[in-house]
């Protein structure tokens, strides 16, 4: 192996065509590892019409049953020790680690995180965690604790001070926001083909919600907006962004979609409101058809890549004053942050961005910019492997192997 390239370990729960935003995160970082000259292998869970083993632009994919969440909560997590360690052991044998990098399994299950643990100790391999989320549970206390991270990402400045509070040495801790495909992500995207597959949409003052569908999500909120701004602007659309494909664990998805719609149906809002399940290509092109971004989340989100995908293609953001999302978008900014759950302020925010073109343009403008100048894929994986690089750097052992 040629000095300072390596040969990554990534393992996560999920990777599309599971959508989300740790999977949408892998999907844009991992081949850019690759272009940077390192070996990526990800073991992650199946997927429907998704094979075992392929490679994804550049990238090494093996999908195992054993890290699908889906089918872990149904089969429940008794006696399944030995598979795990097989599974994991041939996993880093296959992608002859020096380094592993595990996302969120500081939480779901105690066999697989200390199983990883384990294998990283018997063969001196540093093991990065990036907490994508925290949970206020006694299995995220345990884990983020118990578990030997040589060293820990947090998606936010929400998400190290929420691991700083329950105990860990901020030093441990680095922030690495999420990047984004700008190349792919712009503000002179056709919308000629999204136009043509939803004509419901042609015409009309467009609003997209692009966090998948929930009531974490702020959706009930965006749908209570969309009621009172329909009285200012008739043709008003709600665009929301359902999945067949998602990691739902503890099954609340189905339950959250059966409400929404009862709640557009309630407003009587069915000819104001699209929901569908979209492809990568087909959101990119939603943004470009919109005039505002909302995501009013409910929870405390730890990002929202959705941000970084407006601001991509110059379109302001109304977001609540919730979790690491304000660390983007900023108030006036690029976009406005709101009290959470205030439907009333949401809709007094669109209908004022609706009425002033230029004001969007200016803050959508602005969006653009900041993202250049801070959150390209290329800039956040250099940040990842700068983190990588400080424990191999520190290893004798480590440095030895890369020099052979």
């Amino acid at each position: 192996m040629k000095k300072n390239k390596l040969s990554i370990a990534q393992l996560h729960w999920g990777f599309p065509p599971i959508v989300g935003g740790v999977e949408t995160h892998l999907s844009i970082i991992l081949p850019q590892m690759v272009k940077f000259g390192h070996r990526v292998s990800l073991l992650t869970g199946t997927a429907e019409g998704a094979k075992a083993r392929y490679k994804y632009k550049g990238v090494d994919i093996y999908r195992m049953p054993i890290m699908d969440l889906n089918w872990l909560y149904k089969r429940g997590l008794e006696g399944i020790e030995d598979e795990v360690y097989s599974v994991f052991s041939s996993f880093l044998e296959k992608s002859r680690a020096d380094i592993i990098h595990v996302h969120n399994m500081h939480y779901f299950s105690k066999v697989h995180a200390e199983t990883i643990s384990d294998l990283a100790k018997q063969k001196n391999i540093p093991l990065i965690l990036t907490a994508h989320n925290v949970w206020d549970e006694l299995l995220f206390l345990e884990l983020t604790h118990k578990i030997e991270w040589t060293h820990i990402i947090a998606v936010s400045h929400f998400i190290k001070k929420e691991i700083i509070g329950i105990g860990i040495d901020d030093r441990k801790i680095t922030v690495i926001h999420h990047g984004i495909d700008q190349r792919k992500f712009h503000p002179d995207i056709n919308t000629a083909k999204i136009f043509k597959k939803y004509p419901q949409l042609k015409n009309k003052k467009i609003v997209f919600h692009p966090a998948r569908i929930g009531l974490a999500k702020g959706c009930d909120t965006s749908i209570k907006a969309i009621n009172l701004v329909k009285e200012r602007y008739p043709d008003i659309m709600l665009v929301l962004a359902g999945s067949k494909n998602i990691i739902d664990w503890g099954e609340t998805q189905q339950k959250d979609i059966a409400y929404l719609v009862r709640l557009i149906k309630h407003f009587k809002l069915e000819k104001n409101c699209l929901i569908d399940a979209y492809s990568l290509e087909e959101m990119k092109d939603l943004y470009a058809a919109s005039s505002v971004c909302v995501y009013p989340s409910s929870g405390a989100e730890p990002f929202g890549l959705t941000m970084l995908e407006a601001m991509a293609t110059a379109k302001p953001m109304i977001i609540t004053d919730s979790g690491g999302m304000p660390e983007i978008i900023k108030d006036g900014i690029n976009g406005y942050v709101i009290p959470v759950r205030d439907f009333e302020l949401l809709a007094a925010k669109i209908k004022n961005l609706l009425g002033d073109k230029k004001l969007r343009d200016r803050l959508g403008y602005t969006g653009r910019q900041i993202l250049e100048s801070q959150y390209t894929k290329e800039m956040v994986t250099k940040n990842i492997l700068s983190v990588y690089k400080k424990p191999l750097n520190a290893s004798p052992y480590l440095v030895k192997k890369h020099t052979n």
